[in-house]
């Protein structure tokens, strides 16, 4: 028997970035399921070195992606799912569901991976009301920020001037039309007040639709909306698409018993300073980054970094010097990042956290940004995550997997631009 097929998972998740993964790991972990997220489809050995699994991720980029490039790389996923037998992949997509037919398309995942996972329901789960995400007859909405005012996605302060993925349409289904999934139904939040919910639920799928878009306006609504998934995987493997919702649906209503785990420590750290990574353009993480008091900061010029031989080197030198003595932050100048080169400045953000890393012991990594944790994680010898311990809602305190004995145990948080409070730059360095 191969080690696939020994380790036989009942859940898997990919990522359409590292920070929402991490969140999907948490969610997984802290209800006492065993979980590790994979930075990329995982050999034999690191399968091993995992050991007995309830829940397999794999952190994926395919929110910056254009449709050709995400379909090489869902195939990809979908057959090392498929190939571990799981009974559910969650696509976990951002909880703003911010996408769009040409880059980081949730219409070309659902086409790649439906064929892997048949299943005659393929839920779509609105909304994420821990971290302030709602969805209503269809229509999405979201918080600006932790315990912020409460938009409507398309009239939201951050999503609706996205520089990547403006939402400019708050109806999931006509959002999600424009991608390819032209017959979406929904059950909306009334259904789940009776006891029809699961015939409401039969006669969406008679009409055989693409998709059925579930709302959530409350976290209860969520253990309904599991119960209904729990019922019907039976019928074959099934995908599923969402934010961690997905997952805390999923195990508010799952009968399977989590393997009793130790509780992880999470009071002992390397020695060494704090060392957080900015490339989130979110007035929530600036924010943030202006009331962190605890690192020493140092701008990084886009335009510089990427044009500019020998600059990435004395960015290097500069923060291992600080490093010596104090936490250091590394700010990509909002005011000088050139929009079409986003992608470029995040990779070479990633090259610059590596060779830091490369020359200096730090006791933690954070890192705030999806496409910038993307391509940080990315760049580091790393092959996985576990979880550690509860930070915020959406940031998790991780622990790295590598094969390099200098990242092996590090701490580290993956960031999204809108989650935390104004605190938590002093929060991760503290704790």
């Amino acid at each position: 028997m191969s080690i696939v097929q020994a380790v036989r998972p009942r859940f898997g998740w990919y990522g359409d970035d590292f920070t929402g993964a991490t969140d999907t790991l948490a969610t997984w972990a802290e209800r006492g399921y065993r979980a590790l997220l994979f930075l990329r489809a995982p050999t034999a050995a690191q399968l091993a070195a995992a050991g007995p699994l309830d829940a397999i991720g794999l952190a994926g980029a395919t929110r910056a992606m254009s449709p050709a490039a995400a379909k090489t790389e869902l195939d990809k996923a979908g057959c090392l799912f498929a190939a571990l037998e799981v009974e559910l992949l969650h696509y976990k997509c951002c909880s703003t569901f911010d996408s769009a037919p040409d880059v980081g398309s949730i219409g070309i995942a659902v086409q790649t991976l439906r064929r892997y996972f048949p299943n005659a329901l393929l839920p779509i789960i609105g909304g994420q009301p821990n971290l302030g995400r709602y969805c209503l007859f269809g229509h999405l909405f979201a918080a600006a920020g932790t315990g912020g005012i409460v938009h409507r996605i398309d009239r939201h302060p951050t999503m609706s001037v996205h520089p990547v993925t403006p939402m400019g349409e708050a109806d999931l289904r006509r959002h999600l039309a424009a991608q390819g999934l032209l017959h979406v139904a929904m059950l909306d939040y009334r259904a789940y007040q009776g006891v029809e919910t699961s015939v409401l639920l039969d006669d969406c799928l008679a009409e055989k639709p693409d998709a059925v878009l579930f709302d959530v306006a409350a976290e209860a609504d969520l253990a309904v909306i599991g119960q209904l998934i729990a019922d019907r995987i039976a019928a074959g493997p099934m995908l599923a698409v969402g934010p961690s919702s997905v997952a805390r649906a999923l195990v508010a209503a799952s009968n399977m018993r989590p393997t009793d785990t130790p509780a992880p420590d999470i009071f002992s750290r390397r020695d060494g300073a704090v060392l957080a990574l900015v490339g989130s353009l979110s007035p929530v993480t600036r924010a943030q980054v202006e009331a962190a008091l605890d690192y020493q900061r140092i701008d990084v010029d886009p335009v510089r970094l990427l044009t500019e031989f020998g600059y990435l080197q004395s960015l290097r030198r500069q923060a291992e010097a600080c490093l010596a003595t104090d936490n250091v932050m590394l700010v990509t100048d909002a005011a000088q990042a050139p929009p079409a080169q986003m992608e470029r400045v995040a990779a070479a953000t990633g090259m610059l956290l590596s060779a830091v890393l490369s020359e200096t012991q730090v006791s933690r990594v954070v890192v705030a940004g999806g496409d910038t944790s993307s391509h940080a994680v990315d760049a580091l010898d790393i092959w996985g995550l576990s979880y550690r311990a509860a930070m915020v809602p959406g940031a998790p305190l991780c622990r790295v997997h590598s094969d390099d004995p200098r990242l092996d145990g590090l701490d580290i948080i993956l960031k999204g631009g809108q989650m935390g409070p104004p605190s938590f730059f002093a929060d991760a360095a503290r704790r």
